[in-house]
């Protein structure tokens, strides 16, 4: 019973962490793009048109959101994901009152990364 509840926690963590990378490009996408672009760092705007580098960092996170939920060898989505949403933290401290889930998530994709984190391999 505890190995099938386990699982479900397990899909659970993975669809968790996922929806809150594909809904933002979703969102921008099919929404109101301009509500997404304020989050982005005053360095990294200029380079590219807004919406260009919105939709750029959308496929990303659709990539992310997309590779954990799938659950194959998840801990390099899961390590991204984490300092992307630390990363998206830092550069917005101002906003923190809206940005402090983020770091739950951010808690989340670490606890995933650590569950799979690479063994070595022994030698025979």
């Amino acid at each position: 019973m505890i190995a099938h509840q386990a699982r479900t926690a397990y899909l659970l963590l993975r669809v968790g962490a996922a929806l809150a990378f594909l809904y933002p490009p979703l969102s921008a996408f099919f929404g109101d793009p301009y509500t997404w672009l304020g989050y982005f760092p005053p360095f990294l705007q200029g380079y590219l048109p807004d919406l260009v580098l919105l939709h750029a960092f959308g496929v990303v996170e659709i990539v992310i959101g997309l590779w954990l939920l799938s659950g194959y060898k998840i801990f390099i989505p899961a390590l991204l994901a984490t300092a992307m949403l630390i990363g998206i933290v830092l550069f917005n401290l101002p906003q923190f009152d809206i940005l402090f889930r983020d770091v739950t998530i951010a808690c989340l994709t670490l606890a995933l990364a650590l569950m799979h984190w690479p063994q070595p391999r022994q030698a025979f």
